[in-house]
């Protein structure tokens, strides 16, 4: 009785870490950020919501974000034993086996394709595919050749709010393709601001993502600053074009100017405090100025 007591726990425990390093694979901030950007688009372009479809489009790219870093992980594993923030995940530690990562990744394209065939469109699935694509078969070997794999992972990490546009009205439109290149330049000085703080690492893995020469220098501290510039006029056209209110304008605004402001100390200093600091301002801008943008949605 008690040996079936203790193989019943230690059979729950097995369990319970196999989940846990499921969840783990999933990434699931990374996921949940792109599956809110997906509904972000998708209530900004419609006049009145579809909580249904909806919830349909944040699952659905919850799962697709999910297929697409495990894909990533699966092709970078051996990668990811070389560096300190990476050498604890599930491939590396061996808590979750490569054909494991593969039919769960499979699970979660096939299930998160299949909603969005269901409830959406032709083009968001056909967006969606090609952003997994992209991000999992052509960024992610990229960043062991050079800078080039920023712009092209840049393309399906600003993708999540055009397809939740398209996913309500069917079309790409010039509302969908500002709110895309507002996430798209934000790309530039988030990407670059964890290479420096990773730079490291990155170095022992191999890759290649500081534009330039490719170091912590003033030429890499200014083209942060720039593309961080370009959000404070990117971030007024949504009002500029009726999608929103001077309200989002004025929100934008004051974080791209506060997010533009951190760049002067990296230039300035070029350590690494600084750019941990454009790095947690990158996060903070995004969520924020989105969800200006949906309160005060015209």
């Amino acid at each position: 009785m008690v040996a079936e007591q203790t193989n019943q726990l230690t059979g729950i425990a097995i369990a319970g870490a196999k989940a846990k390093a499921y969840w783990e694979l999933l990434k699931f901030r990374l996921s949940f950020l792109v599956a809110f950007s997906c509904a972000f688009g998708f209530t900004l372009a419609s006049a009145h919501v579809n909580w249904f479809t909806l919830t349909m489009v944040f699952i659905g790219g919850f799962l697709l974000s999910g297929s697409s870093v495990i894909v990533n992980q699966i092709i970078e594993k051996d990668i990811d034993k070389l560096m300190t923030r990476t050498m604890s995940r599930p491939l590396p530690t061996e808590r979750v086996s490569i054909n494991e990562a593969i039919m769960v990744s499979a699970l979660c394209f096939i299930s998160g394709v299949g909603l969005l065939f269901m409830y959406t469109n032709p083009l968001t699935v056909a967006l969606s595919v090609v952003s997994m694509l992209l991000y999992s078969f052509v960024y992610t070997p990229l960043k062991r050749v050079g800078p080039i794999a920023v712009f092209v992972g840049a393309i399906p990490g600003a993708l999540p709010p055009l397809l939740g546009w398209t996913a309500a009205t069917g079309a790409i439109s010039h509302e969908a393709l500002i709110i895309f290149g507002i996430q798209f330049i934000w790309q530039f000085p988030h990407f670059w601001a964890i290479a420096w703080v990773a730079d490291e690492d990155y170095k022992k893995a191999g890759f290649k993502l500081l534009p330039s020469s490719g170091e912590k220098d003033l030429n890499t501290a200014i083209q942060i600053m720039i593309y961080t510039m370009c959000l404070i006029p990117l971030g007024m056209l949504p009002a500029t074009f009726g999608i929103t209110g001077v309200n989002s304008a004025i929100v934008a605004t004051i974080c791209g100017v506060l997010f533009f402001a951190q760049t002067f100390s990296l230039m300035k200093s070029g350590d690494r405090k600084a750019a941990l600091k454009i790095m947690f301002g990158s996060f903070l801008y995004l969520p924020i100025v989105q969800i200006a943008y949906l309160l005060d949605k015209v």
